[in-house]
């Protein structure tokens, strides 16, 4: 049975770099791969998904309106389609993720999507928490944060370079994003550290010396004096 993959990741990592390779593979061997990008990033109306290195390949652009079963079956009807691949599939709506399951259900064509998983607030894309919820597979692309560790989140900047917490969850500008760590995310938007720890904990109230107290002599019976002074 064919599955419905989402491959997720933060801003510059290579998504699209690894949507036109895995395209490619299937032209290379005399299949044929029908391509979708959002119409957000589109420059002309002509669609074109294109990598930071430099490569690229036409695509269909798709809007929130489209239905994507009725498209792609129309598609697969004038000539086989083998694989779809979906590129910024996180401004998929949640109806559009279930449009092209049962593409992969009920037209037996495997779908690939690429796209972000959280937005600049850390919150997931409507599209994106629909695909990791149904799809058949998940993969995660990985890249990294200036720090080294595995980048996961990505903060908007704002011109001044100073990190933006509010907004539209859409700004298509790609060169305001970059993506960080979890724990550089929360320094720059703010959430760390947190107020409440920031407050100097109460001293401990100084705990008072106890006198020493002396013992005092035991009281002698009157033998014991008597004997005493013997």
């Amino acid at each position: 049975m064919s599955k419905l993959y989402f491959s997720y990741a933060a801003m510059n990592a290579g998504k699209s770099t690894v949507l036109l390779q895995a395209s490619y593979n299937y032209e290379e061997r005399g299949m044929h791969s029908l391509l979708f990008t959002s119409a957000l990033y589109a420059e002309t109306e002509a669609g074109r998904i294109t990598s930071r290195i430099g490569i690229s390949a036409d695509a269909q652009l798709y809007g929130e309106t489209d239905d994507l079963y009725v498209w792609i079956n129309r598609e697969h009807r004038k000539g086989k389609i083998d694989c779809v691949f979906v590129d910024e599939a996180q401004f998929l709506t949640r109806q559009q993720v279930w449009q092209l399951a049962r593409v992969a259900d009920r037209l037996g064509i495997p779908v690939l999507c690429y796209g972000l998983r959280t937005d600049f607030r850390g919150e997931l894309f409507p599209g994106s928490a629909e695909l990791l919820a149904i799809a058949d597979t998940l993969r995660e692309i990985r890249t990294i944060c200036h720090c080294g560790s595995k980048a996961t989140m990505v903060v908007r900047r704002a011109p001044d370079g100073r990190a933006i917490t509010r907004g539209d969850q859409v700004s298509i500008e790609k060169s305001m994003y970059v993506s960080l760590c979890r724990s550089h995310w929360e320094e720059e938007t703010g959430r760390w550290p947190v107020a409440s720890t920031l407050k100097a904990k109460p001293a401990a109230p100084a705990r008072k010396k106890s006198a020493v107290k002396k013992a005092k002599p035991a009281r002698r019976s009157p033998a014991q004096s008597r004997r005493a002074s013997r």
